[in-house]
């Protein structure tokens, strides 16, 4: 594939795709990781030749969501994004509907996505698990929609992918607990497909696309079409009406005190305000 890539490595094993995640350990997101997937997965769409892909990580996590507590990238991408507060703890992750924008396009790739969750996918990272068709975990992974806890809104579409994979009641008591879910129990709940030991988790993933990849190409992205219909348009009306919450939501001192007791590993003291 001619396209450099900078946060991610891109291989063709036959007739499946792997985009593999290189920002160890923890492999926060922000929006250049997000769009390096979206163009890896745009290339795999245009690739005659691949028929489903994995998405995968280095290091200890899958994906640990936004890192709010960068003190480099938060005073770069201040500078660069006009209008907005100094010290916010969400400036880390760029213009946030910018990376919206980026992850809309993950969802209207046209081929099956399984994902190799072996870690923590947490926030944002649980989106980008969500997001891929089928995921494969292991006992250590763990699962967090971690936004209440930060005084923060679910974002990435999760206001709408959660509740349809695993029910409205078990996505409500993701968010509003913002609990870690184990492999074990994200397997029970159908947010995961397959609970292997952790040092099988990416072959299981690519045994598993291979065998989608065995299957007509052109009756896969006809069926897939219809299963997923209307899924990106439903995920870009849920981001835009997140974007609004978390907009409301990153100017308050819960926010703030928030993201300090995360770092802090303590119980935040939340006012309300």
């Amino acid at each position: 594939m001619a396209t450099t890539f900078t946060d991610i490595g891109v291989e063709t094993h036959g007739h499946v795709g792997l985009i593999e995640i290189r920002r160890p350990p923890l492999n926060f997101f922000d929006i250049s990781l997000i769009n390096q997937i979206a163009d890896a997965l745009d290339a795999f769409d245009n690739d005659i030749e691949i028929r489903a892909s994995v998405l995968a990580a280095q290091g200890k996590a899958f994906c640990a969501g936004a890192n709010f507590n960068d003190p480099a990238r938060q005073a770069q991408e201040a500078r660069e994004a006009e209008g907005r507060a100094k010290g916010d703890p969400a400036d880390s992750l760029g213009p946030i509907n910018h990376l919206y924008i980026q992850a809309v396009r993950i969802f209207r790739a046209r081929k099956p996505i399984v994902a190799a969750v072996h870690g923590a996918a947490i926030g944002g990272g649980l989106g980008l698990a969500v997001a891929a068709d089928f995921r494969v975990t292991c006992p250590e992974a763990r699962f967090s929609a971690n936004f209440t806890k930060l005084g923060f809104h679910p974002g990435f579409g999760l206001t709408v992918t959660l509740p349809e994979l695993i029910g409205k009641n078990n996505a409500e008591l993701m968010f509003y607990t913002s609990r870690r879910v184990t492999g074990e129990q994200a397997y029970q709940w159908g947010l995961a497909n397959e609970c292997v030991p952790q040092n099988e988790v990416r072959t299981t993933a690519m045994k598993l696309a291979s065998e989608i990849a065995e299957c007509s190409p052109l009756g896969l992205l006809s069926t897939r079409a219809t299963m997923r219909a209307g899924l990106a348009d439903r995920v870009l009306a849920a981001t835009n009406h997140e974007l609004e919450e978390q907009t409301r939501l990153r100017a308050t001192e819960d926010f703030k005190e928030g993201v300090k007791a995360t770092e802090e590993r303590r119980v935040a003291n939340f006012k309300g305000r």
